[in-house]
């Protein structure tokens, strides 16, 4: 089993050096869910949440959150994005959230779009929680990874 720190001589954490590996372009799918109320739903499809457009802001913040992933994440490389795209189905209980990031790059973007679609989630919790406190943010997990040596990861949902 792989070792799940990186360390160095000195037994300290430490970037992994990605520097051999070749440039591909790296796409990476994330997805999300904030599970509510059908009548919070119902105000967020109306524009009737009280701080306003809940779904735009959501996706402006998931974007900025992609884009700043190197900060918040110990040990992840600062990458040049060529592509953040953060999307919304409204389902049955709530929100439905993908995000897809792309970089060309040396090392993969999954934690890129896994940030986007977790902060994009904080953010219609935020948004809506004047309506509604007991809103859940589930199934934060990876759909799609392309790219690199590892190639394609579909997750079982993606497949079917």
């Amino acid at each position: 089993m792989a070792s799940l720190t990186h360390l160095d001589a000195q037994g300290q954490a430490r970037m992994v050096d990605v520097s051999a590996k070749a440039e591909t372009t790296r796409t990476a799918v994330a997805g999300a869910r904030v599970v509510m109320r059908p009548e919070t739903l119902a105000a967020i499809r109306a524009g009737d949440a009280p701080k306003g457009d809940v779904l735009g802001t959501a996706r402006v913040a998931g974007i900025l959150a992609a884009k700043k992933t190197h900060e918040l994440i110990p040990l992840c490389h600062p990458l040049l994005l060529t592509h953040v795209a953060v999307d919304f189905d409204y389902v049955e209980d709530g929100i439905e959230i993908r995000a897809t990031v792309r970089c060309q790059g040396q090392t993969g973007v999954e934690m890129e779009a896994l940030t986007a679609a977790t902060v994009a989630a904080l953010t219609i919790y935020d948004m809506a929680k004047a309506l509604e406190k007991t809103m859940r943010i589930e199934n934060v997990r990876l759909l799609r990874k392309e790219g690199g040596k590892s190639g394609l990861f579909l997750a079982a949902e993606e497949v079917a």
